[in-house]
This record gives structure tokens, sequence and C-alpha cells, in this order.
């Protein structure tokens, strides 16, 4: 890659990466929901514009079905997953266990495709990686931080099956653009009601500015601007590409938590995170020697 694409990449993991630390601003003044409603339905709004002024246009009416199931399982299931873990866990926590989605998609894609199915190499990158995760939950009590690990990891594999999901749109004629400004505002309008039932937010006291600028920088910074950088590396370097920010987005996610937080994580997630890494480097070369 070229040096731009370097410093897209940087700057695409530390947009994602800041998504855990702009969770843990934002809960404390506002509910799980409220702050999950915010991102996507503000996130709509940008990414809308944006496909509007490129040209393209929103998707065809017959793609909107998968769209929205694209945005439960990509953005509404993980981004409450998340958020709930971070009343419990940190972010920087919560960043290395959501590494642990390729691994996570590896196996989803084995069951339900025929063309990416589970090979010896695979198997031992994927046991490396979860046994990574058994490292960082040794010790743990049967009480919050256990359940939000839990969390963590079950939002790993929402966003697995959104990975595997998601290919139909490149076969359906649907440009990535399209498919993303779709999905967040499928996932705004299904939120919408749930929303307005469980939070009541005419009833809700005022969270003060920190938690509504971070709802506003998970909205923009972190899904709207991130997808166009996003689409820009695949364009330009390729999906091999970006499947590397995989490895840097807990290195971003932790250095911001340290450095605006004080957060720091243990010699066992420090562990944990190695293993995972290794995991996903062994799944990554045998990706690439097949090629």
């Amino acid at each position: 890659m070229k040096p731009i694409d370097w410093m897209l990449l940087w700057t695409l993991s530390l947009l994602w990466g800041g998504s855990f630390l702009f969770n843990e601003l934002a809960l404390a003044g506002l509910p799980a929901v409220s702050i999950v409603w915010g991102r996507v339905a503000l996130a709509a709004l940008v990414l809308g514009l944006v496909v509007r002024a490129s040209g393209q246009g929103m998707p065809g009416r017959g793609v909107w079905p998968a769209l929205a199931v694209m945005g439960v399982m990509n953005n509404l299931v993980p981004f409450t997953l998340f958020v709930l873990a971070q009343g419990q866990i940190t972010g920087a926590l919560a960043s290395v266990l959501n590494a642990t989605t390729p691994l996570f998609t590896v196996l989803v894609a084995h069951v339900a495709t025929r063309d990416e199915r589970l090979t010896p190499v695979k198997a031992v990158g994927v046991g490396l990686g979860f046994s990574g995760v058994v490292v960082m939950m040794v010790g743990e009590d049967l009480g919050g931080e256990l359940l939000a690990i839990l969390a963590c990891l079950g939002a790993a594999l929402s966003y697995g099956i959104a990975g595997v999901w998601g290919r139909r749109f490149k076969a359906a004629g649907v440009t990535p653009l399209q498919t993303a400004a779709g999905v967040v505002t499928c996932s705004a309008v299904i939120l919408t009601p749930v929303w307005l039932a469980v939070d009541r937010p005419w009833a809700l006291a005022s969270p003060g500015w920190s938690p509504v600028l971070a709802v506003v920088a998970l909205a923009v910074l972190s899904s709207a601007v991130a997808y166009l950088i996003f689409f820009r590396i695949l364009a330009r370097a390729g999906a091999t590409a970006i499947s590397l920010v995989t490895f840097l987005i807990p290195f971003s996610a932790a250095g911001l938590g340290w450095l605006v937080l004080g957060e720091r994580l243990e010699a066992r997630h420090f562990a944990g995170l190695a293993l995972i890494l290794g995991g996903l480097a062994l799944m990554e070369r045998a990706r690439v020697a097949r090629r």
C-alpha cells in the first residue's frame, strides 16, 4: 500500500476505535437505546445527503428487506450490546473483544456458505483466537463484568453474521455507499418506536453537552465519515488492506481510553489480545496463500 493508504487505514482505526471512547462519554448522561438511536439516526441523515449528492440515489425498493436485516445485525444488536457492556467494562477491553469478529465471521461463513469453508489452518487460527478470550475471562466472577464480556462476544457474533449476509448486496448491484446509507436508515426506522417506548425521551433529564456531543461524534465520525474512508480504502487498496484495520482498532481504542480516561488493560487482557491477533494473522496468512 502507498503511504496515503496507511494514513487512511490508521485514521479509520482511530474513528472506529474512538467509538468505544464516545460510548463511555455518552453513557455519562444518556441511556443505551438513546445513544444507539442518536448514532444511527444522525448517520442516516449524513449518509443520505452524501448519497444524493453523489448522484447514486438510494437503493431500489426490492433490496430494502435485506437492508433491514443488515441494519439489525450490523448496527442495532452490536451497537446496543457494546453500549450496555461498557456500563461494566472499559472501552479498551470492549475493543479487544471486538477483535474476535473475524473469528466469528469464519465460523458463520463455514456454516452459511459453500465457498468459504473452514480449513485446518483457519480452525487453528479460530482456536488460538478464542483461547485468548478464555485467558481474558480467567478469574472473572459470575457478575457484571463476565456478562459484559459475553455481551461483547455476542456483538462480535452479530457482526460476523452481518458480514456474511452483506455479501448479497454487491450481487444485487447495490453500491457500498448505497448499502451503508440504506443500512443506517433502516436501523433508525426500526429503532425509533423502541426508543420512544423504552427511553421516553421527553421525560429524560437534560444530559448535558458532553454526552450529546459524544453521540454526534459517534454518528458523524465513527459512522458516516468512517464509512466514507472505508470505501475509499476499499477502492484504492482492496479488501486485504481493509482487513488490517481489525488489528489496529484495539490499539487505537486502548490508546484513546488511556489518554482521555486513564483506562488501563490488565496483563491477562494483553495476553488475550496477543492470542486473538495471532489467530487473525494465521487466518490472514492462509487466505493470502490461497490467492
